[in-house]
């Protein structure tokens, strides 16, 4: 068990379908009122996943860039920036280089379903095809919107989202992103965090660890808005930065840039896909 509290890129970027998962648990964040901090980034389906895979394919087959998948919460689908590419996850994608399929939920947990129903975590993992993107780094975050769940249910929750990676993506490492500290430490919050990396180090086979980066331990000071939670764009760096320099303590590196690569392709559930040019007549 590995725990750590401790060049720009032209993308292209798809909306992810949102289909509602059955039998979800009950989010924990409200539905999202017109104006709230994150309505904006709840958009329903619009954009060609279908194109975005194939660009993501086709860069694969060009250069061979590994693909990093990110599932998560508010942080992960950009909920502080205001603005889903300014997430730490489409940032940590850029600080590597590599191609990336991201897919974040407000509110979503190993349990929670979030604010847009899109989770928890194991339906979030089930919209995107890890068997075909087969990615070289799966990265979950999530576990605040999770406080207060029983520690037996939520370490189970989180036992079957690292199996279910294992399965889909057998040669894919794992890292988890555990609880965010806001203004206060309250004892639930290091209960579930401590059901989360407890769950992660039974799931652990030999030579088959999960990295766990850990921001309530590790009292990981950014700058946040006003809420005390979540970042503010210059946050959302700061997380990517860190989050990058523990993995590349972990072996995990960047890709070197490559001649004539046309640029990253990251598919984001909440960025809506670029219209096709108009052809010419």
């Amino acid at each position: 068990m590995r725990i750590a509290a401790g060049a720009a890129a032209v993308t292209c970027l798809a909306l992810l379908p949102g289909s509602t998962a059955s039998g979800a648990a009950r989010p924990s964040w409200p539905a999202p009122s017109p104006g709230s901090a994150y309505s904006s980034l709840l958009r329903p389906p619009g954009g060609p996943l279908a194109g975005c895979e194939q660009r993501l394919d086709r860069s694969q087959v060009r250069d061979q860039t590994p693909v990093l998948a990110i599932v998560g919460a508010s942080f992960t689908a950009g909920v502080g920036p205001g603005q889903p590419g300014q997430s730490w996850a489409v940032q940590l994608a850029r600080l590597l280089h590599w191609d990336a399929v991201v897919y974040g939920d407000p509110g979503a947990g190993y349990v929670r379903a979030g604010a847009g129903r899109k989770g928890p975590v194991s339906a979030e993992l089930g919209r995107i095809d890890l068997r075909a993107f087969a990615p070289a780094l799966v990265i979950v975050q999530a576990g605040h919107d999770d406080i207060g769940v029983p520690a037996a249910i939520e370490k189970q929750r989180v036992a079957d989202a690292i199996a279910a990676i294992r399965a889909q993506a057998p040669r894919a490492r794992i890292a988890l992103l555990t609880v965010f500290p806001g203004r206060r430490y309250p004892a639930a919050a290091f209960a579930t965090d401590r059901a989360i990396v407890t769950a992660a180090q039974t799931a652990d086979r030999p030579g088959d660890q999960t990295i766990i980066m850990d921001p309530l331990t590790g009292r990981w000071a950014f700058a946040r808005t006003r809420d005390g939670l979540h970042p503010t764009a210059a946050g959302s760096a700061w997380i990517a930065r860190e989050v990058a320099g523990i993995l590349r303590a972990h072996g995990v590196l960047p890709a070197p840039a490559q001649r004539g690569h046309a640029g990253l392709v990251i598919c984001d559930s909440g960025i809506p896909a670029p219209r096709p040019a108009p052809s010419a007549r």
